[in-house]
């Protein structure tokens, strides 16, 4: 279902461009598993219709408005849509507008997978050589005995797939095998979820922005520091409340060196796990000061959070310009 567009002008781009969406959740907090990005589709549709000759927003809520999407032949499908799920039928777009060639802004299948199951980005990137902390996944009496775990305290417990740090808080970090068993319950009661564990890093934070257009041969790499604000028991992470309400502080890496490193550590990362187009790498530095691989997110939320901050700080763009480069690396596939 087409719901808006934009007219033909000869003084802009001549590329046609749909952005896609799904029905607006009748529950807001609700976690959409089949969506990476949370689009502001009328912003985002306003910013491209001010370059592009031709832009469309479409809502599809049937295989037939796929279908039709396709047979309209776009240049570029701007969408955070992982797949959709008709009649049991789960398709993923990013493949999908691949077998049509159109081209889209994310990564493939294969690669969103490896990055949506943690314990598996963290395999992926240990084999290219890439440093990340000691882990193991685990569920409630699967290690019976702190004997039974394969790392030692302290560590950090986390669900093994989700984003926006969801089950992640205070208790998330732990020094005891009593507290160690409480938190892998609240996991699987709240979220039916495995948990990812982990050697605890206490270290500084930083997450690694990344754009690529190959077409152009310009590729971004745009680090910066994270600094939550202490929790409840004087320790700095980067809990769901945090998040979600904005309380941490985000500045640029001036230390060239240290720049350089983070880049090296982002990129490694983004090409061991098969990222295409643009992503996010998080890194975490332990009490030795080195560089770990803590997740990736090759689905980077589009509205004014780390990804936009990245390029804000390091290249003083626009969100506007900052859009517009995500168009036009898409483009480039």
């Amino acid at each position: 279902m087409i719901v808006r567009n934009t007219p033909l002008k000869d003084t802009k781009i001549d590329k046609y461009i749909e952005i896609v969406t799904i029905p607006t959740a009748i529950d807001v907090t609700e976690d959409r598993k089949n969506v990476g990005i949370e689009l502001d589709e009328i912003t985002i549709f306003e910013i491209l219709s001010t370059s592009y000759e031709k832009v469309i927003l479409t809502i599809i809520e049937t295989k037939e408005d796929l279908e039709n999407l396709v047979s309209r032949k776009p240049d570029l499908v701007f969408s955070g849509i992982k797949y959709f799920d008709f009649d049991e039928q789960e398709i993923w777009l990013s493949d999908y507008l691949k077998e049509h060639d159109i081209y889209y802004i994310t990564s493939n299948k294969e690669a969103l997978n490896s990055e949506y199951d943690k314990n598996r980005a963290k395999e992926i990137v240990k084999l290219a050589n890439i440093n990340t902390a000691n882990f193991f996944t685990t569920q409630p009496n699967e290690h019976p005995k702190e004997s039974s775990l394969p790392i030692t305290f302290p560590l950090f417990l986390k669900p093994i797939t989700g984003g926006d740090s969801r089950g992640i808080n205070a208790d998330s970090i732990v020094f005891d095998f009593i507290k160690y068993q409480t938190k892998v319950l609240d996991i699987y009661n709240k979220l039916q979820s495995r948990t990812l564990v982990e050697n605890y890093l206490s270290g500084r934070e930083y997450s690694v922005s990344i754009l690529e257009n190959e077409s152009k041969n310009i590729l971004m790499i745009l680090p910066v520091e994270i600094i939550a604000g202490k929790n409840k028991n004087g320790h700095r992470i980067l809990d769901y409340d945090a998040k979600i309400n904005n309380l941490e502080e985000v500045i640029a890496v001036t230390d060239e060196k240290l720049h350089q490193e983070l880049c090296d550590v982002a990129i490694n990362s983004f090409r061991a796990l098969g990222g295409k187009t643009m992503g996010r790498i998080d890194i975490k530095t332990g009490l030795n000061g080195v560089l770990n691989f803590i997740e990736a997110n090759f689905m980077p939320g589009l509205g004014h959070g780390y990804f936009y901050r990245s390029f804000m700080l390091n290249e003083n763009t626009t969100y506007e310009q900052m859009i517009l480069k995500v168009a036009d690396a898409g483009l480039s596939l």
